[in-house]
């Protein structure tokens, strides 16, 4: 049934998720490993707080530990969780419709081994730089991201195309040899193996404020500009022939969805590692349940993909108290085997 007809059904998802990631929210400002707060003690520090309804909800006699907690401590880490999920979700989604292949990532065209790169390079030598609170570890990987996929970009471009078989090899190769640069850092920096390693597996365990109000509209300005292209992709799913003689300037808008996910990932990335699996089996998933229209694609990728990891992260940070786990782990054991669950249920819709 085509996107018209069911567009109610497709609204009634997005708010029904909607809800479902308000209510994680909240019930993830609860616990952790500082006190757990009750629902309700959480719901009245998080909406005292929010501009408009603030004035509305009284807040006497909760602790003062209790705010601190839930705004200083949770509540950052949470949206930073549920941005990163949601960027790299729909940065996914492009670039598998960009590719035509539901195997593509964000980190196929060297996002990931070029982050990575910078970061290790930053930890080698011990950067202690700051722009904006940012870290020299999160500058040095968005750095390397960005110039990763545009060294990829500029090896795979042929005149004014780009070939797909072609910028998928070249960002094969480049990812090889920034691993291999990698490992060669790694084997002179045996002290920093460790905080390498970690950082390649993805955190959210840094999290704060600062790094919200950047990521934020990095992410999400990024994310409402993909959100224009959704009928551009479903006509490029076509194919570049047929897209070229619908009128959709094909090149051209490959180019700005490029540039625009690669920038979305990049910044994911740089506050958190490298956190795999979202930008491949959620919009994969979400393809599967609901079909390949990109604009519904699209945001219910965003919404589920926020879900998941901000659900990933609550796990990551409790199961094994005080131990947290790189939230990467649990993103890569929950939605491994559920993805192969998906293909085998649904393998013939695929």
């Amino acid at each position: 049934m085509a996107y018209i007809d069911k567009k109610r059904f497709y609204h009634l998802i997005m708010v029904m998720l909607i809800i479902v990631l308000i209510l994680i929210v909240i019930l993830s400002c609860t616990f952790g490993a500082a006190q757990n707060v009750d629902f309700i003690t959480s719901v009245k520090i998080l909406f005292s707080n929010m501009p408009l309804i603030g004035s509305f909800i009284k807040n006497a006699g909760i602790h003062p530990e209790y705010e601190i907690i839930v705004l200083n401590l949770r509540l950052p880490r949470i949206l930073l969780a549920g941005l990163i999920g949601a960027g790299l979700s729909v940065s996914g989604a492009v670039f598998q419709g960009i590719l035509k292949n539901p195997m593509a990532d964000p980190y196929i065209i060297g996002v990931s081994s070029g982050a990575a790169f910078g970061a290790t390079v930053a930890i080698y030598l011990g950067l202690n730089l700051t722009f904006l609170g940012f870290g020299a570890v999160s500058i040095m990987s968005f750095v390397g991201a960005i110039g990763a996929t545009l060294v990829v970009y500029f090896i795979s471009k042929v005149g004014n195309k780009v070939p797909v078989v072609t910028l998928l090899l070249a960002g094969v190769a480049v990812s090889s040899f920034l691993s291999a640069l990698i490992s060669f850092i790694m084997l002179f920096s045996r002290e920093q193996v460790h905080n390498v390693i970690f950082w390649i597996m993805g955190s959210l365990s840094n999290a704060r404020w600062n790094n919200v109000y950047i990521a934020l509209p990095c992410i999400g300005i990024g994310i409402a500009i993909l959100f224009c292209f959704a009928q551009d992709l479903n006509i490029m799913l076509l194919g570049d022939e047929t897209a070229s003689h619908l009128g959709v300037e094909v090149e051209k808008i490959k180019r700005i969805l490029m540039i625009v996910a690669s920038f979305v990932a990049a910044s994911a990335v740089s506050v958190s590692g490298i956190i795999g699996f979202v930008g491949l089996i959620i919009p994969h998933a979400i393809r599967i349940i609901f079909g390949p229209d990109h604009r519904a694609l699209l945001p219910l990728s965003a919404l589920t993909g926020s879900i998941f990891l901000i659900v990933a992260d609550n796990i990551a940070r409790t199961i094994v108290q005080p131990i947290e786990i790189p939230v990467g782990v649990i993103t890569a054991l929950c939605g491994g085997p559920f993805f192969i669950y998906l293909l085998k249920k649904n393998k013939t819709a695929v």
